[in-house]
């Protein structure tokens, strides 16, 4: 039986990720196929397949394609070693690469410390427009602005982005960042029925 905060969401089997900072993404042919794969993405083009990431502070990214959604666990890492990239070829290989993407609720700059030697490391891949400041002057990533980076380089430019800031916003998201917390929110995407809508 479907968890109930699960079926809340939507009742079908859900493919959910054991994530690992890396670039392997699952292709879910059937509803719930690839639950708790070691990967950090999914994509399918079956109707009543669900797949979800779970975040805290790393960035959530729901990509869209005509007839296929991907989800992606983006952070540093997973990141420069083509997470971003990885996703969007596994839809095109389905027929529908992404034509969209939803960046959800992730750490931002001006709460993210980094340091500069990983910061490099980050910046050599997708340029300088990673590279920020806290809050309080220190040297800081921008893991979104790095997100929309990798998805310029496969073509999507429409990219939704609301700038909520998981570690300002403790009513609503936990932060590992900024408050230890283990909690995470749960990042959702299927196509509903036939027509192909998500």
């Amino acid at each position: 039986m479907l968890a109930p905060r699960r079926a809340a969401v939507v009742d079908h089997p859900w493919t959910w990720l054991h994530q690992v900072h890396g670039a392997d993404v699952v292709v879910v042919e059937h509803p719930g196929q690839h639950a708790g794969a070691s990967a950090d993405a999914a994509v399918t083009a079956t109707p009543g397949a669900v797949l979800a990431v779970t975040t805290a502070d790393c960035v959530p990214l729901v990509l869209v394609g005509d007839g296929a959604v991907g989800v992606a666990h983006a952070g540093w890492r997973g990141l420069v070693a083509g997470v971003v990239g990885a996703t969007a070829a596994a839809m095109a290989d389905l027929g529908a690469p992404p034509r969209r993407a939803v960046v959800g609720p992730c750490v931002r700059p001006a709460c993210y410390e980094f340091g500069t030697d990983d910061l490099d490391v980050v910046a050599a891949r997708f340029g300088d427009g990673v590279r920020a400041v806290t809050t309080d002057g220190r040297p800081a990533l921008d893991v979104a602005a790095g997100v929309r980076a990798a998805l310029a380089e496969v073509g999507v430019l429409d990219v939704s982005d609301d700038g909520t800031c998981t570690a300002c916003d403790a009513e609503r998201y936990w932060s590992f960042r900024a408050r230890g917390e283990a909690g995470r929110v749960a990042t959702v995407a299927w196509i509903e029925g036939e027509e192909g809508t998500t």
